[in-house]
């Protein structure tokens, strides 16, 4: 069992063995995943709770290719050489102003997925990942762990023990400097998810599954011919 322990604001979290085990696990199914996509020499992380630490038994694990691969069949081709099967492909645009992107999900339970920009990230858009915590192939196997923010607003700060969390409301400018991202991207998470708890999720732009038939390059070309938002973002 986990065992807590609050003083002041803020609250600490003891993990026990089965968690420990729980991390280990994903972060053996991250490190097979992020080996087969070295190949494209391109910068890959892991990001959010398997990054800081504070995962559980239903916590996915996010692989990211923070680049668009050339050709983006490359992503899949690398995926199947080392024995695994996309489960399902998904191409999302959350709003016309964001960049487009791909997720792969490598299993029924969409447990693992891994996901890839058809266009180059903007500055705050990168930021993203590293808002909820990211690791490098290689920092993952050091058996890093880093500081983040989760859905609930809350700073994870690792610790050997376990981690702290506390509210990052109005704690803005220290937030910003210990997980190094703007203080514009901190002010806007904080928009988009207190938004979220209020009203719930709103549908995103474009989410479009792609059939098995059908390549990742030939589904883009189908959406952008009825969708001229999506044509533009993806032709930046």
């Amino acid at each position: 069992m986990l065992t807590v322990s609050f003083l002041e604001d803020y609250l600490e979290v003891y993990y026990d063995e089965r968690r420990w085990r729980v991390l280990r696990e994903k972060r053996r199914k991250a490190i097979k995943v992020m080996e087969a996509l070295r190949p494209l020499n391109l910068p890959i992380i892991t990001h959010g709770s398997i990054a800081r630490g504070d995962v559980r038994e239903d916590s996915d694990i996010d692989i990211v290719v923070l680049e668009p691969p050339r050709p983006f069949s490359l992503v899949e081709f690398y995926l199947n050489t080392s024995g695994f099967t996309p489960f399902k492909r998904v191409i999302v645009q959350a709003h016309p102003n964001y960049t487009p992107k791909v997720y792969i999900y490598l299993d029924e339970r969409e447990e693992v997925v891994v996901s890839y920009p058809l266009r180059p990230l903007r500055p705050r858009e990168r930021e993203f990942y590293r808002w909820g915590g990211e690791l490098s192939l290689e920092e993952v196997k050091k058996g890093i762990r880093v500081p983040g923010v989760d859905k609930r607003l809350k700073l994870i700060i690792p610790k050997s023990w376990g981690h702290i969390e506390y509210s990052i409301i109005g704690r803005e400018g220290e937030v910003s400097k210990i997980i190094g991202v703007s203080i514009d991207t901190v002010l806007e998470r904080i928009r988009v998810l207190t938004r979220r708890k209020e009203i719930g999720r709103t549908g995103l732009f474009v989410e479009e599954e792609v059939p098995p038939e059908r390549s990742i390059e030939e589904a883009i070309l189908e959406i952008s011919r009825r969708n001229k938002l999506f044509r533009k973002a993806v032709s930046i």
